[in-house]
């Protein structure tokens, strides 16, 4: 006789029950998380005061962002015995808890702070001033452009500028410039053609008084800033013989973008730097074969500030001409100009401290957001 064969139920049926939502526990714990944010918060205000009056003891220190950095950490181990004094229960508080007491503490602590030590409640820095000379050495007929870059965390007025420039005879005057947009500029035409050095100083305050030492810088006229001592003999004409392979060098006394010479007035021919001298031939564009050619030589100057699309620029004639005798060689005046790479505005993007700071509060936000989204699973 076959077995009755025990049949299983389709669908077994699993006993679930919710737990207890215990509504008194989770408002007791959710007003202690704001209390405990809130005191947080509140503390790290009371720490950046403190905090901002040793910033002013500490202005004559080197390491007074250190100092105050390490005082404002420090002072985060007080929470914990200020949670305690105030009776506040922390046996659930966990590691998600301090993390974000901490972070409020911290960064309300860094905010305010970075905000007292700057304008308008705060102000220790005197101007910071960029000089550049264009050219620092020039022929009689030229200018020179004193030009600066002032920059202050306040503001800085044309009467708080000091400027005066001394000549080579020893007079010092007190000449007119402009500023504008954070700009100097001084130029400096040389009408009486005094040949030697000149000296100058500059110094800037700010509005609220605090001044820069004073920059002392010098400049040349000398009719030797251009100079072509190779071939010899080019100075008088016809002047000395020469192919195209005849190298012709220029010295220049001064720092220069570029060097460039035309031929019996014709288009700019520019020349190489090589071994601290410029350098070309007659196999450039623009000479002339079988011709007795004049030469003019030039020099340019271009000067950018970091993190400014203004350019400056002057540039440097020289005073004598030079005279060759060109040959027939089918190569001459075949080649064309070189290209010469200019000076271009240059931006530099350093992360400051406030973008630091940006940074580890996202990180902060984020990993925030993590735990609570965790904490909502759960």
């Amino acid at each position: 006789m076959a077995k009755k064969r025990r049949e299983k139920p389709a669908e077994e049926e699993v006993d679930f029950k919710l737990p207890k939502f215990d509504e008194e526990k989770f408002l007791k714990k959710e007003r202690r998380n704001v209390k405990t944010l809130f005191l947080s918060f509140v503390f790290g205000i009371i720490i950046a005061l403190i905090s901002f009056g040793f910033w002013v003891l500490l202005s004559d220190s080197d390491f007074r962002w250190e100092l105050v950095f390490l005082f404002g950490i420090f002072n985060a181990s007080w929470l914990r015995y200020l949670f305690l004094r105030l009776d506040i229960d922390l046996t659930d508080f966990g590691k998600r808890g301090w993390f974000g007491a901490y972070a409020i503490y911290f960064f309300t602590w860094l905010v305010v702070l970075i905000v007292l030590v700057n304008p308008p409640f705060y102000d220790d820095e005197p101007p910071n001033i960029t000089v550049v000379i264009l050219p620092e050495m020039q022929e009689l007929g030229g200018t020179v452009n004193i030009v600066s870059r002032i920059i202050d965390n306040v503001d800085v007025k044309k009467q708080d500028i000091s400027f005066s420039l001394t000549y080579p005879n020893g007079t010092t005057v007190s000449p007119d410039f402009s500023y504008e947009n954070n700009f100097f500029i001084y130029t400096y035409e040389n009408s009486e053609n005094i040949m030697g050095t000149y000296n100058f100083t500059l110094s800037a305050a700010d509005v609220n008084g605090h001044k820069t030492a004073a920059i002392s810088r010098a400049f040349i006229y000398d009719n030797d800033t251009i100079k072509l001592p190779e071939p010899p003999g080019a100075e008088i004409p016809p002047g000395p013989k020469v192919t195209y392979l005849t190298t012709i060098k220029f010295d220049v006394g001064a720092e220069v973008s570029r060097v460039y010479y035309t031929v019996d007035g014709g288009d700019e021919i520019n020349a190489t730097k090589t071994n601290g001298v410029y350098e070309t031939s007659p196999q450039q564009e623009g000479w002339i074969k079988n011709a007795n050619v004049t030469i003019r030589a030039c020099a340019e100057v271009i000067y950018y500030f970091k993190n400014s699309a203004v350019q400056f620029n002057n540039t440097i004639v020289d005073t004598d001409q030079y005279y060759f005798n060109v040959s027939g060689d089918p190569e001459v005046g075949t080649e064309a100009s070189p290209t010469i790479k200019l000076p271009r505005p240059g931006f530099e993007q350093v992360p400051g401290f406030g973008t630091i700071v940006v940074l580890v509060a996202l990180v902060a936000a984020v990993l925030i957001f993590k735990y609570r989204r965790k904490d909502r699973r759960t």
